[in-house]
């Protein structure tokens, strides 16, 4: 269960797992997070149909089709959030917090050196951490805009 609260302007999202556990994601610009759901709700169309089933051709699993480098990335980044690797497959919410943390640590205006944009997720979800600088994104992304603009 994912919660939004606007306090002082900024946006909390506050996400609800099983078993009562409870985690916040901050500093996320209030006109941001919506969208941010929409995002991540075109990329599930893309990466799976959203089928938490579907395993790629790489190995990559679940409703966003998250390879375990890419996990491994998250944890390091925060490793508050615990599970295991398949827990991407069984758990949608896991898998966006995984990928909200990710961009967290790699899709950073001090990284990329201006505001990321939802281009720069999507494609750096597609190809990794330089994936918004690559050719081989924009086709992907191309498809996730596409689900975004119906």
């Amino acid at each position: 269960m994912i919660k939004l609260y606007y306090i002082l302007g900024a946006c909390w999202i506050s996400i609800v797992i099983p078993l009562g556990i409870s985690f916040v994601l901050k500093d996320y610009e209030t006109k941001n997070v919506s969208h941010h759901v929409k995002l991540l709700d075109a990329m599930c169309e893309v990466e799976s149909n959203c089928d938490p089933s579907k395993v790629g051709e790489a190995g990559e699993i679940g409703w966003y089709q998250i390879m375990p480098d890419f996990w491994t990335d998250a944890l390091e980044h925060d490793p508050t959030i615990g599970g295991v690797y398949e827990d991407v497959a069984k758990d949608k919410e896991y898998a966006e917090r995984i990928i909200l943390t990710w961009w967290d640590r790699y899709a950073t205006e001090e990284r990329l050196g201006r505001k990321p944009t939802d281009e720069d997720r999507a494609r750096m979800h597609n190809k990794g951490p330089n994936g918004y600088k690559k050719d081989s994104s924009i086709p992907y992304w191309n498809k996730v805009n596409a689900h975004l603009s119906n």
